[in-house]
């Protein structure tokens, strides 16, 4: 929502103060969908506010629901005709994340992921992210037809399109609404956000936000394969990630994350395993470090996904070099809204 927009309107029209706060709690607490809801401003002012402005920055385009309704996927149309795709997950009955967006498209093309395919168009506002969030509690609100609250939508996780520390500023604005008491209100530790390794990003959130959990799309445990299908490690190889995340653990003594896609034949031997148990051990703080196993989402012909009994076996390796490792539920591959599968441009009935 355009805070300042509002904020203008509501000088215009001689609004005290006060009115400000009772339209955020409306629209961020309460899940308003539309101004002419709110009930504790003037009917004037609510027909003044639906002509001058609307609550969320793009439309919505096509909606895909899972049938078993715990994945739904949003195509989203931005204002400048840019297209952004949004998640919504419950892993557990009752609870919802909320896996959002931070550029339309991504720079860093790594093979195995749709959203590089389609090349980086622009980064997202910190409205544009925010809004997000937003969208998806109207949309529980609407249409499952209970109160919205924090406990039910109970996380957000910058995992969706794109690469959060290529657009920290606006990232950071989003951050600081998210958790803002009088806005969003979630907790520090119920947001995550997902890098493939961007070390001054990792530096900032450490500084600016040490409680909001960091996930690192590692992938690979050699700079060789690392470089081969994820471009970004020519820039920040392994070692800078390494030097990153020590730093990371100094200030924050906060766990980390690792993200771990199953590739046949690629990265699933016991040598792939291996050198991921070796890297890691290398940074210390292994108690800090928790690598999820994640089940490849098909997103053209040149990958396929591990067996599970591979899969099972990476991880008993992982566990008996003493890793902490868990293989990850895999969400919303009937919509294509699983990881790595977002691509801005596909939603389809």
């Amino acid at each position: 929502m355009q805070t300042e927009y509002l904020k203008k309107i509501l000088t215009d029209n001689d609004e005290p103060k006060f009115r400000l706060s009772q339209i955020q709690k409306a629209i961020y607490q309460d899940g308003v969908s539309d101004f002419s809801e709110i009930s504790t401003i003037s009917k004037n002012l609510r027909e003044t506010l639906e002509k001058e402005m609307k609550i969320l920055s793009f439309g919505v385009e096509k909606i895909l629901v899972a049938k078993d309704k715990n994945s739904i996927k949003a195509l989203l149309k931005l204002a400048d005709g840019n297209k952004i795709e949004s998640v919504l997950l419950s892993p557990v009955e009752g609870k919802w994340s909320v896996c959002i967006s931070s550029q339309v498209g991504c720079p860093l093309n790594c093979g195995f992921c749709a959203t590089g395919k389609g090349g980086f168009q622009r980064n997202l506002t910190a409205e544009e992210i925010t809004d997000q969030v937003l969208f998806w509690k109207q949309y529980l609100k609407e249409n499952f037809k209970f109160e919205i609250l924090n406990l039910k939508l109970t996380n957000v996780v910058f995992m969706g399109m794109g690469e959060p520390f290529l657009n920290w500023e606006e990232v950071k604005k989003s951050l600081k609404d998210l958790t803002d008491k009088n806005l969003l209100a979630f907790g520090s530790r119920s947001i995550s956000v997902s890098t493939a390794g961007i070390p001054e990003g990792i530096k900032n959130l450490a500084q600016d936000f040490p409680q909001i959990n960091l996930a690192i799309s590692l992938h690979f445990a050699t700079d060789e394969k690392r470089n081969q299908y994820m471009p970004i490690n020519r820039k920040y190889n392994l070692e800078e990630l390494k030097k990153a995340l020590k730093d990371y653990f100094s200030k924050t003594n906060r766990q980390v994350f690792v993200e771990y896609v199953m590739l046949a034949g690629v990265n699933d031997s016991e040598e792939d395993a291996y050198a991921l148990s070796t890297y890691l051990k290398s940074i210390g703080n292994r108690q800090l470090l928790h690598i999820n196993l994640i089940a490849y989402n098909e997103t053209g012909k040149e990958f396929k996904a591990s067996s599970g009994n591979k899969t099972h076996l990476f991880k008993d390796y992982l566990e008996k070099g003493g890793m902490s490792v868990t293989i990850r539920k895999s969400l919303g591959q009937e919509v294509e809204g699983a990881c790595g599968q977002l691509a801005g441009n596909k939603t389809k009935q």
